[in-house]
């Protein structure tokens, strides 16, 4: 298994320049080099209607520059196969149908090598658009590649959370890459900081790229509050299940108890316990756990399980921008290579606030005051998902760097795990 290549610096995308070329192969070289540890069998493998196929995420990154920007904008645009629309289609309904996301994987052609292909098409293509520099909507074809280049470090997340779930599946527990393992340096004891309340702004409002979903900047009333220095470790989370933590039922909300019946949760997503030592899978394969590193795979439902048996809760999401908008984005991020939460080592009063672990906020995924969605397809991006969703802060491990922001609002379902989750928690004054 070859070692993981990873781009160690991919310019910055934010600000909109007139010349995104660069950007634009950097990014689509970056999605290419992830896929460089796999054989041409786990391309196609998907074991959950959630974890897409490596294949799949090639080809819907290219999808997308194909369908929002080349057809419109690029008067003589030959599409490099006329099924692609529906077959690499996500959710997008103001295009049309798609292929069923659960029979994503039951699909072995197009092969590997003709996504290939087709990425290479569209970035020759995309090359041709971006130069056209007197072009009379070339601001809308610059704000559509920007939103094209995160969405597709949005997937190179999610391919490695994929692969991983994917690759977990087999009883050989296959290593995706040959990742470093972090240091299993003692933890610092858990501080509590605190932030003094009133009336305070959220949301983006800086120059550069967000999402629609993080505007417009508003005004919110936030009680004085105490967050935690650093995410809870799995350590600590083992404290919670040696205390029947997972047998309690006055610790979990109504549908998480029923979850964890019907799904007989006991651990964190990847534990498994051999001769009395815990271990979990990781993308370099099974490794005994790290005591000291914020635990991770974890839902909601457990998030707020742990919280309330630890006397707390979790924060919101305004109390966690405030908390985190002076902050420098740093941590332990994709370019690491590490692909693994780590042991805090940061010599800062708030540690982790960016990578590591998405931290789960009590916040439901929700429009800010004044949100209105767009009409068409980018409409579709982020508005529609706004319900029954929870929202998730700081990136992960699987973030690039130049993809997070103190602003960024992440969202999942509640009793998701697959992702790279972890908790933060928080207190009143």
């Amino acid at each position: 298994m070859n070692n993981i290549s990873i781009v160690k610096k991919v310019p910055q995308i934010g600000q909109l320049q007139p010349d995104l070329l660069p950007h634009f192969k950097a990014i689509r070289r970056q999605s290419e080099q992830l896929c460089e540890p796999l054989e041409t069998e786990d391309y196609v493998i998907q074991v959950a209607s959630f974890a897409s196929p490596a294949k799949w995420h090639l080809a819907h990154t290219a999808w997308f520059f194909e369908t929002l920007l080349l057809k419109p904008f690029l008067k003589d645009y030959q599409p490099f196969h006329p099924l692609y629309t529906k077959l690499f289609n996500s959710y997008y309904d103001t295009i049309g149908d798609y292929h069923p996301r659960p029979e994503r994987g039951l699909l072995s052609r197009p092969t590997v090598s003709e996504v290939y292909q087709y990425r290479a098409h569209i970035n020759e293509q995309m090359e041709r658009l971006l130069g056209l520099y007197e072009h009379p909507e070339y601001n809308e074809i610059v704000h559509r590649t920007l939103l094209g280049l995160n969405h597709e470090q949005q997937h190179q997340e999610l391919f490695l959370t994929d692969i991983k779930y994917n690759l977990a599946y087999n009883p050989l527990k296959p290593a995706y890459s040959t990742a470093p393992t972090s240091p299993e340096t003692e933890v610092n004891a858990l501080i509590w900081l605190s932030f003094t309340g009133g009336l305070k702004e959220t949301g983006f409002a800086n120059e550069g790229f967000a999402y629609d979903n993080e505007t417009p900047r508003h005004k919110v009333y936030i009680e004085g509050f105490k967050l935690a220095s650093r995410p809870i470790t799995n350590g600590e989370y083992l404290l919670f299940m040696e205390d029947n933590g997972y047998q309690e039922s006055d610790h979990w909300l109504s549908n998480a108890w029923s979850a964890i019946q019907q799904q007989q949760w006991q651990a964190p997503l990847y534990w498994e316990k051999q001769g009395g030592q815990w271990l979990t899978m990781t993308l370099a394969g099974m490794r005994p756990l790290n005591l000291h590193a914020p635990v991770c795979h974890v839902s909601f439902f457990e998030a707020t399980a742990y919280a309330r048996w630890a006397g707390k809760r979790l924060p919101t999401e305004a109390e966690w921008e405030l908390a985190s908008q002076n902050l420098t984005i740093e941590g332990n991020f994709v370019e690491s290579g590490l692909l693994h939460p780590s042991t805090a080592t940061q010599d800062t009063p708030l540690k982790q606030m960016f990578g590591d672990v998405w931290e789960w906020t009590q916040s439901a995924y929700m429009p800010y005051p004044g949100y209105q969605q767009k009409h068409g397809p980018l409409g579709e991006y982020n508005g529609k998902f706004m319900s029954s969703q929870m929202v998730l802060r700081g990136g992960s491990c699987a973030t690039p760097k130049n993809h997070i922001r103190a602003t960024y609002r992440n969202f999942f379902y509640p009793e998701e795990r697959w992702q790279f989750s972890g908790i933060r928690l928080a207190e009143g004054l």
